[in-house]
């Protein structure tokens, strides 16, 4: 399989990269703005600097893609999941925030939720444009991330209560490496993978 991660660079990005090299035989192309000086190119790699927000750049770079791993964060998200979405990848997750949808509660993260925290904006946006497209997507609601115990989450779907507004590392990507290998997982829905912070 060919998996593309968009902001291989960032945090969870480095993560998901070193972890999918460690335990698949998958080709990876890792595309941020400084993967290629970061990352070299082998048998296992593809490096590429790109500017994200460019149709022309995502276009090259998503050919003959089977799974587009998006882990950008700021204000461009919309520019760039549209471009994406135009481009009609096989599958595609797409890394976003938990609050996006004002469900988070009060005492256990409202303040993220978007009619608090306009920095989510973007990714409501972005989750919109993924949610009305024909694309085969899943949208994950993070937390703020922090390393810990990959079987350390509660998922919650759209419309329902996210357990918590923290998430592990571990978990998020053992949620990723699922749908992976069974791409029918979760296809066409927006999933929290948080904590359980009601405890």
């Amino acid at each position: 399989m060919n998996i593309a991660i968009l902001g291989a660079t960032g945090k969870f990005g480095r993560a998901l990269t070193a972890k999918l090299l460690a335990v698949t035989d998958h080709h990876l192309t890792i595309a941020s703005k400084s993967a290629g000086a970061i990352y070299e190119d082998s048998h296992r790699i593809t490096a590429k600097s790109i500017d994200a927000t460019s149709f022309k750049d995502l276009k090259k770079l998503l050919k003959d893609q089977d799974l587009v791993y998006f882990a950008i964060s700021g204000d461009y998200l919309p520019v760039i999941v549209d471009n994406i979405i135009n481009l009609n990848p096989k599958r595609f997750i797409f890394m976003g925030s938990v609050g996006i949808y004002n469900e988070l509660a009060e005492g256990n993260g409202a303040e993220f939720n978007v009619d608090n925290d306009q920095s989510q904006i973007p990714n409501q946006y972005a989750a919109g444009i993924i949610e009305n497209s024909d694309v085969d997507y899943t949208i994950f609601r993070a937390g703020y991330l922090e390393f810990g115990d990959e079987d350390d989450y509660v998922i919650t779907k759209k419309g329902e209560t996210p357990a918590g507004y923290r998430s592990t590392i571990e978990s998020i990507e053992k949620i990723a490496l699922e749908i992976i290998e069974d791409p029918k997982k979760y296809s066409r829905e927006s999933i929290s993978i948080t904590k359980d912070m009601t405890k």
